[in-house]
């Protein structure tokens, strides 16, 4: 129907930078791009939006993530197995498995691959797709099934993209978000998206 079932604040305007969400079970979690944690938001009793639960927002600090200048953790997707949460950390370019029990964060072996400036993460199947923004670039890893390693697939870019953000999937093709962040936004600046094969 659309109806509103909660609003939550999380923390003090500024103090947070709410980024991205992936959904386990019967929770959603989002990433913070300013602190080592992650926001757990129940979904209650069957996710009709009721129950004990729902609604009450905690805290999961993720230790083994260490925070640093710029953006921090990003895009979260689940592991091929559903266990456990994949993170990437934008200014280091490393990508993390969560536990969504604990929060400890290990680093994903990916083989020395390049992920910095990763933005929203999508995964298929084994396949894990990486944004680079401001390289305009969507990097391909190939997953174990617990998402403790990986390899890079194929690097992905196409002349209409322009500082994709997150991509999401429609039939056959991704379809990648252009946010612009290096063009200077005026009222009559144009967005557009980008139909990737």
């Amino acid at each position: 129907t659309g109806r509103k079932l909660a609003e939550r604040r999380v923390a003090p305007a500024g103090e947070s930078f709410i980024n991205d969400v992936a959904v386990i079970k019967d929770a959603a979690y989002f990433t913070d791009s300013l602190k080592a944690q992650l926001y757990v938001l129940p979904f209650g009793s069957r996710g009709k939006g009721h129950g004990p639960n729902f609604g009450k927002v905690r805290v999961l600090p993720t230790p083994g993530i260490t925070i640093g200048a710029g953006f921090n953790a990003n895009g979260i997707e689940t592991t091929p197995d559903g266990k456990a949460l994949l993170v990437i950390q934008s200014n280091t370019g490393t990508l993390f498995r969560v536990s969504p029990r604990t929060g400890v964060a290990t680093p994903v072996n990916v083989g020395g691959a390049d992920l910095t400036n990763g933005d929203g993460i999508l995964r298929r199947g084994s396949s894990l797709f990486v944004v680079r923004n401001v390289n305009n670039l969507i990097v391909q890893l190939a997953l174990n099934r617990s998402g403790s390693t990986g390899r890079v697939v194929r690097t992905i870019t196409d002349p209409t993209l322009d500082v994709p953000a997150t991509i999401a999937p429609f039939g056959p093709f991704l379809y990648a978000a252009n946010a612009r962040f290096t063009t200077p936004p005026t009222p009559t600046t144009t967005y557009h998206i980008s139909r990737i094969p």
